[in-house]
């Protein structure tokens, strides 16, 4: 079975490495913008510098993401993705808001074990609802967690079925999930190790779902459709 999820980690970036080369390149999220050409409906994987896969200098996937995986969400995958990025202008410029985005609330949980913040931040970044003075205080971790989600670069795969999304998506994770089995380790010094959520450390993904799931290598194919039909 290791023997199979090793070939299926392989297939898998070899998928990831042809989207690239479709794409042109990931690009760093800090670089986006509205106007880029995005899918309406599509799946995000995110690398990090620093994260590399075993045996190479190539950086590991260390999130997959989706959106309008429920009948009635009216999200697009750009709105998506400028809710894990932050305003870049203004007056706010960078300060997201992490109850919007589990992957923020996730980074900025783990920033929060690397650096000196206010006792107040510390409480209200896990209370569903604050005051604006409370918001104002969060200000400075919401850029700092928009510098990290900022420059990691980002590839994304255009899949318009939201069946095809769900299924690329939970696999992906529980193929790359540390919890498992994944085949890639946790390069030293990543952040993830800091963050609150127990699913992030164990997987060494920003993700706290499917990490814990068998998966299914049929997905790949849905998977190789969707890259080959670029």
């Amino acid at each position: 079975m290791r023997e199979d999820r090793r070939l299926d980690t392989e297939r898998f970036y070899a998928l990831l490495d042809e989207l690239a080369a479709r794409l042109g390149g990931p690009r760093r999220l800090e670089d986006c913008t509205e106007t880029d050409g995005w899918p309406r409906y599509g799946v995000e994987f995110f690398l990090e510098d620093g994260q590399v896969r075993a045996g190479e200098d190539r950086l590991r996937v260390v999130r997959v993401g989706s959106h309008a995986l429920k009948a009635d969400s009216k999200t697009s995958f750009w709105s998506r993705l400028a809710q894990h990025r932050g305003p870049v202008t203004g007056s706010n410029a960078g300060v997201g808001n992490h109850r919007g985005s589990i992957f923020r609330h996730h980074v900025g949980s783990a920033l929060l074990q690397t650096g000196q913040w206010p006792t107040e931040v510390q409480t209200s970044w896990t209370q569903p609802k604050v005051s604006p003075t409370q918001r104002t205080a969060e200000a400075p971790l919401e850029r700092a967690v928009s510098d990290h989600i900022g420059a990691m670069p980002l590839l994304w795969l255009d899949v318009p079925d939201r069946e095809q999304r769900k299924l690329i998506r939970a696999n992906s994770i529980a193929l790359l999930s540390r919890c498992t089995g994944g085949t890639h380790p946790i390069s030293p010094g990543w952040l993830g190790m800091e963050a609150a959520n127990e699913n992030v450390r164990r997987s060494g993904l920003w993700n706290s779902e499917h990490v814990d799931d068998p998966y299914d290598p049929t997905f790949l194919d849905a998977m190789e459709a969707r890259v080959k039909a670029l």
